[in-house]
């Protein structure tokens, strides 16, 4: 029978060194109880809805995951369940939009073992565990870099995520089916869009800004 005091868990990591790691830290704190492990992304919703824990120990970046989706999913759908991050990722993109999906926090991979637990205890007693530099780097990501990028057209935005994969201009044209002529057309208003004056910068805005994350 669970305890009144008891913390259930539900950790969601593809690598299980790193989940068994995670256990080993968290079998430290008798109130806190493991209720489950998921690999994909695809198993969370549905170990949510049978176990309903009271914290989601969530990895951003994990086969078919959208954590932004996820988070609102969870908040909307089961509130008494908080969302804590745990990320070696760190993009301002991820820290925004997680904060926007209502994660009660968000940690570095390299925490310490003890702050982990508190961290677990507090986010499972209600609190917001974002400080205020983070809050403040969300904010200046949605006033610099959403604003550029949702100035984008979305075949602008195809341009540019082919860019910062490497993409040559032959191999865009190519694979958006479009003229080279066209894609000069593109990228010249991704350039002033973004405020930036070469390709070499476009491409570097867009690895710095976008990486992997599920725009």
């Amino acid at each position: 029978m669970k305890s009144p005091d008891e913390i259930t868990a539900l950790i969601a990591d593809d690598h299980p060194l790193v989940l068994e790691g995670i256990r080993s830290i968290l079998e430290k704190a008798p109130e806190i109880r493991i209720v489950g492990e998921a690999l994909d992304g695809d198993e969370i919703k549905p170990m949510i809805v049978k176990l309903r824990p009271r914290i989601l120990l969530l990895n951003l970046v994990m086969p078919n995951l959208n954590p932004i989706e996820l988070g609102r999913w969870v908040r909307e759908n089961y509130p008494d369940t908080a969302t804590l991050i745990l990320t070696g990722h760190r993009r301002d993109a991820y820290l925004a939009g997680m904060i926007d999906a209502g994660a009660a926090g968000y940690l570095d991979k390299n925490v310490q073992a003890e702050q982990l637990i508190n961290s677990i205890r507090l986010a499972a007693s209600g609190a917001n565990l974002f400080d205020e530099k983070q809050k403040m780097r969300a904010h200046t990501w949605h006033e610099d870099v959403e604003k550029k990028w949702n100035r984008l057209s979305e075949r602008e935005k195809q341009v540019l995520r082919l860019l910062a994969e490497g993409a040559s201009n032959k191999e865009i044209a190519s694979k958006l089916n479009i003229r080279i002529k066209t894609l000069d057309k593109h990228l010249e208003k991704i350039y002033r869009k973004l405020a930036v004056d070469s390709r070499p910068k476009a491409v570097l805005w867009g690895k710095e800004n976008m990486g992997d994350f599920p725009y």
